[in-house]
């Protein structure tokens, strides 16, 4: 099967939904299928194309939220390039200028196109408008996003009960939806991948003793992250307990406030800003904790929480329905209500040594269940449904009009 995958954001850019796209496109290769890929050219206003990974980056201009570009929803240079992979099927990541791309090209080629919805766009809308019209411009994102993920694609994948309640019950789509949990390539964020000397070199750069219970976040430093609350904790735990600490990976917006935050809270010692870390290198760096932690409630899976498991950090997450099939509280983690209970089951865990093993032997068999050969599988399952439900183009009604007229011509 030949495969296109369209998004606004690829690799080098890292986020959940890279994760995601890295990892389905590794499985469905790995089983045999080609698969394309066209996104945003984040480093050029070029046109560019990668033979070797099948990859076509179209330029396009910043939109102000991260890194993300706004490339034309009709790229014609791109046409000939994407026309001669004679895809199979076309699986759009995005509802916006490279998902209306993906919708279009679909419609005039007639080929079947599945979509996934990953983000819930009215949480990030605040980075374009810098409060003004927010209200508005969140009405105008949901209308967009019941609009192209009900009306201009043939099928349509969540990955959690929430992203289906939220089509159900809020835009009320009425068409079959399928719930697949993302899945991650697990094996590669085991201890025992991992060299040893990198992860002590790590821990003494940052200067992590074997004593302290490290709290890892990987993600984006934005204002929908909740890093506030994360702040709050380690101000008050670290009153009782100096060794505690908070390890935030990962780069944003935010990143300078909640730096100063820390300092004039007084735990700047004991909270760890990395910064941007090469996608190669994360798996090595929650080799660095001891337990994973989230008050995020903008997430639609939270991809990190799956990588952390499979690292053998139990997940501390707050009580969110995008978690509750993952975090199963005594098993591989706990979920929290707020700053109180968030602390007191971290003072559970320090003191328990015992509950600690069993949370990390729990977290790393929960994760095994979202291995990306799974993934990959039950996403070939909906393009089959896709292909296989299509109706015929135009040119293939000719055909077979014709086809038709010649079998009764040959009964004469």
């Amino acid at each position: 099967m030949r495969i296109g995958i369209f998004t606004e954001t690829y690799t080098p850019y890292i986020s959940g939904l890279v994760t995601s796209e890295l990892m389905l496109k590794k499985a469905l290769e790995k089983k045999g299928h080609e698969v394309y890929v066209v996104t945003a050219n984040l480093t050029s206003s070029k046109y560019e194309y990668d033979e070797k990974e099948r990859v076509l980056r179209i330029p396009g201009i910043p939109t102000g939220i991260y890194d993300s570009r706004l490339t034309s929803i009709y790229p014609i240079k791109a046409i000939n390039k994407i026309k001669s992979w004679d895809l199979d099927v076309i699986h759009s990541q995005t509802e916006f200028a490279i998902g209306t791309f993906a919708r279009l090209f679909a419609k005039q080629y007639n080929i079947p196109i599945v979509h996934t919805y990953h983000t819930m766009y009215e949480d990030y809308v605040h980075y374009i408008t810098r409060g003004h019209f927010d209200k508005s411009s969140k009405k105008l994102l949901e209308y967009l996003t019941k609009f192209y993920c009900d009306r201009t694609i043939n099928e349509l994948i969540v990955p959690t009960k929430k992203a289906y309640d939220l089509f159900k019950k809020k835009y009320n789509v009425e068409r079959n939806i399928h719930i697949i949990p993302t899945g991650i390539e697990v094996e590669r964020f085991y201890k025992e991948k991992i060299d040893p000397k990198k992860i002590s070199k790590l821990k003494k750069q940052y200067n992590i003793s074997r004593r302290d219970l490290v709290a890892v976040f990987v993600g984006r430093i934005a204002e929908e992250k909740n890093i506030p609350f994360l702040i709050n904790i380690t101000e008050d735990l670290i009153k009782n307990r100096p060794n505690f600490k908070l390890l935030i990976i990962g780069d944003g917006p935010d990143k300078e406030a909640y730096e100063k935050m820390s300092k004039e809270k007084g735990c700047e010692k004991n909270i760890i800003f990395t910064g941007k870390v090469p996608w190669d290198d994360i798996p090595i760096y929650y080799q660095l904790g001891t337990v994973f932690i989230s008050a995020s409630q903008s997430e639609t899976q939270g991809l990190t929480i799956i990588e952390a498991m499979a690292a053998s950090l139990p997940a501390l997450c707050i009580d969110d329905e995008s978690f509750r099939d993952t975090v199963v509280d005594d098993l591989n983690g706990f979920l929290f209500k707020d700053e109180t209970s968030c602390k007191e089951i971290i003072n559970k865990i320090m003191d328990d040594k015992k509950l600690l093993t069993n949370l990390q032997n729990g977290a790393r068999n929960s994760a095994e269940l979202h291995s990306s050969k799974y993934f990959a599988e039950k996403v070939l399952d909906v393009y089959k449904l896709a292909i296989n439900n299509r109706k015929p183009g135009y040119k293939e009604k000719i055909t077979n009009f014709f086809k038709k007229v010649f079998s009764w011509v040959n009964l004469f």
